[in-house]
């Protein structure tokens, strides 16, 4: 891909300025061109890999998601091109939008572009091209969608036909009823879950906060604005500290292989003025992001966006990633919209937070703590409270980062108990001052009560395994960065435990439950610094005796900071019986 030279003076971070984001975007229309069909209804870009909705659902999935490029964009002469395309789809060509199925999804991109666009593309078609886009469209206001963030797809298709007149009370439906539903699932602080359950991701920015938001601005409904504009302005606060030093986001949750669409809702907030952000550390933190993933073979030899996250990656996939799924990055050409002259893009880039300060930050409603360290840019997420519906390793590890991804054996980040990793139902109990904490129960029916202390780079990992048969092996993993990589990550034993990091970096330690509950405590750190303080000179840890209660004490000592005292204790409820039976759940809190 070529890119104008990098303007140093205005971005001293990137160099990249308005004039990248255009060139990217032009350059991804044009290598996208070429694999439209004749009428250019549908998009089939190469490859073997086929959704599971199928060939003609990739293709409609191929058009939608570029047109929604083309329309941040407003390129009028390839709009022109999807005008034909559009005329051909709904003559016939595009399937029919049905409950919970894909084309729903692709309906909002259509209606959502044909919306931003409306007197360059939808008031120059012909009246009839009109009254069959309508009628194709139409079928997302009743159709049942997936209970997630594909309840606001009919709010986006609904939004564009209310303004058109088309079935208006019908539309007006569709939007309310989808607004009430995402209610349920907003968790506060600027969070939502992606449908029930604990499912925080990057769903959040792309999806629960850019339709609402969207819709509310287009629709110049200052009330609706101000509900979810202020949400968003929450929300970018947590979100800003998700991007490390050197532009990556976090490699956590699903729909990985969008890259870039993780900014989409950095520029949503300048867009609307809902940011807490100055527009110089928008700018940093957007082009960022933009410039690690094209860095990083995002774009194939033809111009195409790959299906994974550096180059082609299965792993970060899923049943509904067809060819042209990663081309909803095109929701990160957003910021397009913005004119030139707006300080987003005329401000001098400002350092993002990573790279401003090291910090550990608690986020209350994921039950997350983010770690961050200036010295390398490196951004941890110690996860303590989010998951999906099912096991899924970019959900229910234990911690993620900037510069590593989930490796699957021996599973990062994990506690193994009698050879069973998996980590469900996680119950989060609480974060704070540089501390998170979770409860998980295996099916097994051995429960993990587990505490991260952290500060700087050097984190403090508790474990309580209690309801396990004595003797019952336990194994404790850490960060595992790629090889050829700056990362390096230790992984020290310090209570109930054996082993050590490995010379393959395989931070893997090694115990057996006890006589009742057994508490197992490591020291852990991922960093690029180049000559770090010693692991074991960085922090001490003291072990309590049980108390009479059963309860155990933690105590975390820092050589130049205060201390901080733990308990792990079983819940008032549940502790014990007179024959002896082991007391569960467990808690942790700060004593």
């Amino acid at each position: 891909m070529q890119l104008p030279p990098p303007d140093a003076a205005r971005s001293p971070r990137t160099g990249y300025t308005r004039a990248h984001w255009e060139a990217a975007a032009d350059a991804l229309l044009a290598a996208a061109e070429p694999h439209a069909t004749d009428d250019r209804a549908l998009y089939h870009f190469p490859g073997s890999r086929t959704s599971w909705s199928g060939r003609l659902s990739d293709g409609l999935e191929g058009y939608a998601r570029t047109l929604l490029l083309a329309a941040f964009r407003r390129d009028e002469s390839a709009l022109e091109r999807y005008a034909s395309g559009l005329a051909a789809g709904v003559a016939g060509v595009w399937p029919r939008i049905g409950d919970r199925s894909q084309p729903l999804v692709e309906a909002a991109s259509i209606a959502l572009a044909l919306r931003l666009t409306r007197p360059l593309l939808w008031d120059r078609l012909d009246d009839g091209v009109r009254q069959r886009a309508a009628h194709w469209l139409g079928d997302a206001l009743t159709a049942e969608p997936w209970p997630c963030n594909w309840e606001l797809f009919p709010v986006t298709v609904g939004g564009f036909l209310a303004e058109i007149g088309h079935e208006p009370e019908a539309s007006r439906k569709a939007v309310d009823r989808g607004l009430e539903r995402i209610e349920q699932w907003y968790a506060g602080d600027g969070w939502y879950t992606d449908g029930p359950g604990r499912a925080f991701d990057y769903y959040n920015g792309w999806a629960m906060h850019l339709y609402p938001v969207l819709h509310a601005w287009l629709a110049d409904d200052p009330d609706l604005l101000a509900r979810y504009g202020s949400r968003l302005t929450a929300h970018l606060g947590d979100y800003a500290r998700l991007f490390g030093g050197d532009g990556a986001p976090l490699h956590q949750g699903r729909s990985l292989t969008y890259r870039f669409a993780t900014t989409a809702p950095l520029w949503l907030g300048a867009l609307t003025g809902h940011t807490p952000l100055p527009p110089g550390e928008t700018r940093r933190l957007a082009s960022g992001a933009l410039k690690y993933f094209l860095e990083r073979d995002a774009v194939d030899e033809r111009g195409l966006l790959t299906l994974g996250w550096h180059g082609p990656d299965e792993s970060v996939l899923q049943g509904y990633s067809g060819p042209a799924s990663p081309y909803w990055a095109s929701k990160g050409f957003l910021g397009l919209l913005l004119p030139s002259d707006h300080p987003v893009w005329t401000a001098r880039e400002e350092a993002g937070p990573a790279e401003r300060e090291s910090a550990v930050t608690p986020v209350a409603a994921p039950n997350w703590l983010l770690q961050s360290t200036s010295s390398d840019g490196l951004v941890r997420l110690h996860n303590h409270g989010s998951e999906d519906v099912r096991y899924d390793p970019f959900y229910t590890r234990f911690a993620y980062s900037t510069a590593t991804r989930p490796r699957v054996s021996p599973p990062d980040n994990s506690v193994t108990v009698g050879g069973d990793p998996h980590r469900e139902g996680i119950v989060p109990l609480g974060v704070g001052a540089g501390w998170a904490a979770s409860r998980h129960t295996r099916a097994s029916g051995a429960t993990v009560t587990s505490l991260v202390v952290a500060e700087g780079a050097v984190e403090v990992r508790a474990h309580l395994v209690s309801g396990a048969p004595p003797g019952t092996p336990v194994q404790i993993t850490g960060w595992a960065p790629a090889e050829g990589t700056d990362e390096r990550a230790e992984l020290v034993g310090v209570h109930g435990l054996t082993g050590d990091s490995g010379s393959a970096g395989d931070c893997v330690l090694s115990g057996a439950v006890g006589e009742g509950p057994t508490l197992f405590v490591a020291l852990a750190r991922l960093t690029a610094e180049q000559d770090p303080r010693p692991l074991a000179d960085s922090v001490s840890v003291e072990v309590g005796q049980a108390t009479a209660d059963g309860a155990r004490d933690l105590t975390v000592r820092r050589p130049d900071g205060p201390q901080q005292r733990f308990r792990f204790r079983p819940t008032a409820s549940d502790a014990g019986t007179e024959t002896g039976s082991q007391p569960g759940p467990w808690s942790v809190a700060p004593r």
